[in-house]
């Protein structure tokens, strides 16, 4: 009877579970879209946890079935099949966090919290499994005699290498120690980004009196009224997004204005409310340390670094100390000629963060000629979308083709198809440019699915530009179409990714290698034959006028120095806290201080600070990485005198970059791959000579 009972039963299980399964759409084996993209209109909040469950156990049975394999562990029944387990788990996290950034909400928040200790128990299980290492380490002590290619190699060595560096070395008490540590680090760096995306939602300056938006452009105020109207206030609405915080420091005359919006964005998250983050941010640096020495480093840097072009802190430090000696100089004549600028126009006292933006418009207006007011209509988005689209077919023969029927998971995204010179399609790619509530500020490129020998990526690109009005539609600054080339670039890596192993395609390459590919493309934005293809005014289809062009190309350097010392600025900040050798037992803004202050050549204010608000770094994979962007400087900066030396438009250097860096991802060292791109090791020289440093 109860054998029957529990025959009943199970049938009844089994029957939900399949009930279940037909409802969620994240449980379906393929999804019935155009290129099995995800079916955002069917993909509930409530579908992500069951699914997850389900696709953890299923991953499970697959660890498993490896670990129980009679057969002697070998590349393809132990490394091949750990690389192609948990397809599905992975698939259903591409959809809920890249959601999380995008178009997030408390619901999936909530979810995203609830699962957090709960992957990283998963991803303990896996790392810290005996009997699975075993297997992975008897392949690896092997490698000598295996006959392999280089793709395969490199998974076999970050295979081995990411077991060891994720605690299989340790004794049990250390392994339960490293799964406390590494479970409570999880939670933070998700309180950390959704501190950081409410304290930015949570901000408003509202205007009333419209004698206070003196200096304004008109766009600018337009767009204010526009958000005023949509959250159903009077009057006009600015943000800490960057469509409405940079240009109110840029125009608005009234300084203590400027200066209220500026020290909420520099007190961001570390105003001692329920989105402070410093007691985060010194957690998350001493966990860091903990888990370091726990697995033999003497700091975090040392542990972050090893898998790094750097390859140690020593380097990195080295590095950025040279930079700032070469322009910290400069970058204090920068601020002392802008100093002099502003006296002479009747400014009386000393020169705040707040004013620098508002007085450097001026100046650059009246030296250059030229400034973001004048060449905006130029760069109409979506002509400035085009204009990456002929820029990428130009250099690859690739095309790109809107589909509307390709799911999205906003009305304001747009879904392309990417397709190569001989029409083989590349990949998806999604464009989301506009801000909105439950998004992210900045920009930044995701994917919801890697290349591999059985798919095509799905790459998304998300930028946060100034929304069309009824009068006007998205016009950028020249800041902006440069940072959309920059993300374009990111998404060049992911499209063109290929090769067997998902975990080796796209941007799965080393943290400081993995801004050339987007770096270099910034480089087109002031190439005068470049810009003469598609700057034209968007109401009168006239071309940019070629004195504007010149005067914007003239300009490119202008404040090089500063914004360089500005860049090292955050990544000493970053090294400080992941060089630390015991707990910090001064407060954020002490030690925050303390760690960049011979990079700052504007005077501090008390009680701001970078760090509780620095999600690169503690809640972004930066850490002890934000160097990262400098490094690449050197490298795009001599990869692109190659794109100079042989035009800028020239086939076979635009299919050599392509072949060596964008498709092979992580399938071999940076290092040999650059190589084989330039012809030799990068040296710092072009970036000196291209910022105007060497004079």
């Amino acid at each position: 009877m109860k054998t029957l009972i529990a025959a009943v039963i199970m049938t009844a299980a089994i029957a939900t579970s399949c009930t279940e399964q037909a409802k969620n759409p994240l449980m379906e084996a393929k999804w019935n879209t155009v290129h099995q993209t995800p079916p955002f209109a069917q993909i509930k909040v409530e579908h992500f946890k069951p699914a997850v469950i389900a696709q953890i156990e299923q991953a499970k049975q697959g660890i498993d079935a490896i670990i129980n394999n009679a057969a002697e562990p070998n590349f393809e029944n132990t490394i091949e099949a750990l690389e192609g387990n948990g397809k599905e788990l992975s698939r259903t996290l591409g959809v809920l966090f890249n959601l999380n950034s995008a178009e997030t909400n408390d619901e999936i928040q909530a979810v995203v919290v609830e699962l957090s200790p709960i992957l990283t128990d998963y991803s303990n299980d896996i790392s810290l499994n005996e009997k699975l290492f075993e297997r992975i380490k008897k392949v690896y002590e092997q490698r000598g005699t295996l006959v392999l290619d280089n793709e395969q190699k490199m998974l076999l060595e970050d295979t081995y290498k990411g077991f060891v560096r994720s605690g299989a070395n340790l004794t049990p008490e250390q392994k339960d120690k490293y799964r406390e540590i590494s479970k409570e680090l999880s939670l933070l760096s998700v309180q950390f980004d959704q501190n950081e995306l409410g304290a930015t939602n949570a901000y408003e300056l509202i205007i009333t009196d419209t004698t206070k938006l003196a200096g304004l452009p008109e766009d600018v105020v337009e767009a204010a009224a526009a958000e005023a109207q949509a959250k159903g206030k009077q009057g006009y609405l600015f943000t800490l997004q960057y469509p409405s915080y940079v240009p109110f420091l840029k125009y608005a005359d009234d300084r203590s204005l400027r200066e209220q919006i500026w020290l909420a964005k520099s007190k961001l998250c570390a105003t001692g409310d329920s989105t402070d983050n410093q007691k985060i941010v010194k957690r998350t640096a001493e966990l860091r340390l903990s888990l370091a020495n726990l697995l033999g480093y003497k700091t975090y840097a040392d542990y972050a670094l090893e898998n790094r072009m750097a390859q140690s802190a020593e380097k990195v430090n080295s590095f950025l100390a040279e930079l700032l000696e070469k322009s910290i100089d400069y970058a204090r004549g920068d601020v002392k000629t802008l100093e002099q600028y502003a006296a002479k126009q009747g400014f009386t006292g000393k020169l705040m963060p707040w004013d620098f933006s508002y007085y450097d418009n001026k100046y650059v207006t009246e030296k250059y000629s030229v400034n973001d007011e004048m060449t905006r209509p130029y760069f109409q988005l979506e002509k400035a979308e085009e204009a990456l689209f002929m820029l990428a077919n130009k250099l690859y023969g690739i095309n790109f083709k809107l589909n509307k029927d390709i799911p999205v998971y906003h009305p304001d995204v747009l879904a392309y198809e990417v397709y190569d010179e001989n029409g083989d399609f590349l990949s998806v790619l999604y464009c989301d440019y506009f801000p909105r509530a439950g998004k992210n500020s900045g920009a930044w490129m995701n994917t919801f699915r890697e290349a591999s020998a059985q798919e095509r990526p799905i790459v998304v690109l998300v930028n946060n530009f100034t929304k069309p009005t009824a009068t006007k539609p998205s016009l950028l600054s020249f800041d902006e179409f440069e940072t959309m080339l920059h993300e374009f670039g990111h998404g060049l890596h992911g499209i063109f990714g290929k090769g067997k192993y998902a975990s080796l395609t796209g941007t799965s390459v080393y943290r400081d290698f993995v801004e050339l590919p987007s770096q270099i493309m910034e480089n087109w934005a002031t190439e005068e034959e470049y810009l003469k293809l598609f700057a034209k005014h968007y109401e009168t289809g006239a071309d940019m006028p070629a004195d504007l062009i010149a005067k914007l190309i003239d300009k490119k350097n202008h404040n090089a120095a500063y914004a360089n010392v500005r860049q090292l600025s955050f990544g000493l900040n970053d090294m400080a806290w992941h060089s630390i050798t015991e707990p910090v037992g001064v407060s954020v803004e002490v030690f925050e201080k303390s760690a960049n202050g011979k990079a700052q050549v504007l005077p501090t204010v008390e009680g701001t600070m970078m760090s509780p608000s620095f999600g690169h770094i503690f809640a972004g994979g930066y850490a002890a990485g934000y160097y990262s962007y400098k490094w690449a400087e050197v490298l795009e900066a001599d990869a692109f005198n190659r794109f100079k030396k042989n035009g800028i438009f020239d086939k076979a250097t635009a299919t050599s970059f392509r072949k060596n860096i964008l498709e092979k991802g992580g399938t071999e060292h940076p290092m040999t791959l650059y190589v084989a791109f330039a012809g030799a090791e990068p040296t710092v020289e072009p970036l000196l000579e291209k910022m105007g440093l060497k004079r």
